[in-house]
């Protein structure tokens, strides 16, 4: 079995040596005049929508083909059909790019040094629990990273930041001021 395309070939040979009509030789081997009559698209144009795809996608790397297409026909006045640009699109491979994730690098972190001495370093930190009824309740614990001595603990179903700057207040009048809070 031979394709449409090698069908077309003998058709045109059998036209072009022998002399026999066009109708004549579409009969003879299976091919539409149409298709006997078809000249593709030039290749330059496809090449020139491939090299302004390429440079769209290079210049917009979050575009895909709806806007690069959008672009060439609103912005530059191309006329070219959808299917024929998607098609040059697919062959370049520009419709497998794949979205980078957007990572946050963050330094490694350093190893928690221990203090000193007493009241230079605390931590604060928040914990949340269930009672038997099934209500949650919030604990904020403050310890000394020195000796990790808990220096208070606020217990309620809600600590609003009121809350928290009163007992943290209330900490720093009893021990004094650190000089940091570390959260945790």
């Amino acid at each position: 079995m031979t394709r449409p395309a090698q069908r077309r070939e003998l058709a045109e040979k059998a036209v072009a040596t022998k002399g026999v009509s066009i109708a004549l030789a579409c009969r003879a081997f299976g091919v539409s005049e149409t298709c006997f009559r078809y000249s593709p698209k030039r290749d330059e144009e496809n090449e020139m929508i491939a090299d302004l795809l390429v440079g769209l996608t290079n210049v917009h790397k979050t575009w895909g083909f709806g806007l690069c297409f959008l672009h060439l026909r609103n912005v530059k006045g191309h006329v070219w059909n959808h299917k024929r640009v998607h098609r040059i699109y697919c062959e370049l491979e520009l419709n497998l790019r794949i979205k980078p994730r957007r990572r946050l690098k963050r330094e490694k972190p350093e190893e928690l040094a221990v203090p000193e001495a007493p009241n230079l370093v605390w931590s604060m930190d928040f914990m949340a629990d269930r009672l038997a009824d099934g209500r949650q309740f919030r604990l904020l614990n403050v310890l000394d990273d020195f000796n990790r001595e808990g220096l208070g603990i606020e217990v309620d179903f809600s600590l609003p930041a009121e809350r928290v700057v009163r007992s943290l207040n209330q900490i720093i009048e009893w021990r004094g001021k650190p000089l940091a809070i570390r959260v945790v």
